[in-house]
């Protein structure tokens, strides 16, 4: 389960004429924070402010071509200039990868850097051998449902009160969370769930969810 160098996630997952990735090192964390801060402010609270503390990076995140830690941080270049990130964490007892967190600056959205990335994350884990992959997506905007639902992942439901984040100016409040994965692994390794075995709202919940596997 080690990362992708970021040669090869180009490969497997391009992004559109003009952009390109780059490796993540400790020179790069103030600068990354500084813009995390003015592209996505939202993130000062919840489980991703983690992403504009420099511990985090310090102690949790492969830097300067480390690619054995739990969390991946690869930076989207365009020219010489850091125009987005991207972030993946990995589970490795379970073969999993969580998809953290995806940010392109407002200058550069529109130009379908987020769905290139998107579209090649199911090449990315596989390469790496993980036999599932999710991400959460917010409830109040569209673009991160869409981007997964586009990339092929199943949404899986809703978790209420996950996160926090600021829902009006000075008031942060738990919100709900979309709940999105594609299985990578291949159906002859996967034991799937017997209906008979269920409560009759899991049974339902399940039917929606899988109607090929409801019976």
């Amino acid at each position: 389960m080690r990362w992708p160098s970021a040669g090869v996630i180009a490969a497997l997952s391009p992004l559109p004429a003009g952009y390109r990735y780059a490796q993540f090192g400790s020179a790069d964390i103030a600068p990354l924070i500084a813009s995390l801060k003015e592209w996505h402010p939202r993130i000062a609270v919840g489980v991703n402010s983690c992403y504009l503390r420099d511990d985090f990076y310090l102690k949790r995140v492969g830097l300067d071509g480390d690619l054995d830690s739990d969390v991946m941080v690869i930076r989207i270049l365009r020219g010489e200039e850091t125009v987005g990130f991207w972030s993946f964490e990995r589970e490795v007892d379970s073969l999993v990868i969580w998809g953290r967190l995806l940010v392109v600056a407002p200058e550069h959205r529109g130009t379908r850097v987020s769905v290139a990335a998107l579209a090649g994350s199911e090449a990315i884990g596989r390469v790496m051998g993980a036999a599932f992959i999710y991400a959460f997506a917010p409830l109040s905007t569209p673009y991160v449902q869409q981007g997964l639902e586009r990339a092929g992942y199943r949404l899986l439901g809703f978790f209420p009160g996950r996160d926090r984040e600021e829902v009006s100016p000075g008031v942060v409040k738990r919100v709900y969370q979309a709940v999105y994965a594609k299985l990578l692994a291949a159906e002859a390794q996967v034991h799937w769930p017997d209906p008979g075995k269920m409560t009759p709202r899991a049974r339902e919940m399940y039917g929606l969810l899988f109607p090929e596997r409801a019976g």
